[in-house]
């Protein structure tokens, strides 16, 4: 096998890197590459826990701050987010160390996502959830006074 195809056709090079591990031939295995990949299959789970944390807190600081707009559909989409979020961690259970760190890094995103589908600009300098009420399916925050 020409390790090329890595380059050229990774479809097949993914296709014959399995064929490999099923056979056990670890001679011809492509072994930098299938570290890279493997590594970042990891953080793809782990972009993707940010991306759902930063949508996430994005809707939750809209309610808090548009109570004028709330709707079922909204709440749903919530609860919706809230599911994924709860599956990602179940199939991913160590990713759970990672919340506090990404709901910090994300933090400062949500914000300018909901400062620009909102216009409003009074949103806390830091998240005002907890990762109790961010996974919670019953949370919802109250009214911004």
């Amino acid at each position: 096998m020409n390790f090329a195809r890595y380059e050229t056709d990774f479809y097949a090079w993914t296709q014959y890197q399995a064929q490999l591990l099923r056979e056990k031939n670890i001679e011809q295995l492509d072994w930098t590459n299938l570290a890279e990949e493997i590594e970042d299959m990891g953080r793809s789970e782990k972009r993707q826990l940010e991306s759902r944390l930063e949508v996430l807190i994005m809707d939750l600081l809209k309610w808090q701050f548009q109570p004028n707009l709330r709707s079922r559909s909204w709440q749903l989409t919530l609860k919706e987010q809230r599911l994924r979020l709860e599956k990602l961690l179940q199939d991913n259970p160590s990713l759970k160390s990672n919340l506090e760190e990404a709901i910090e890094k994300n933090y400062p995103l949500a914000v300018v996502s909901a400062e620009r589908e909102t216009g409003l600009s009074s949103f806390p300098e830091t998240c005002p959830y907890s990762i109790t009420q961010l996974l919670s399916l019953d949370f919802l925050p109250e009214n911004c006074s």
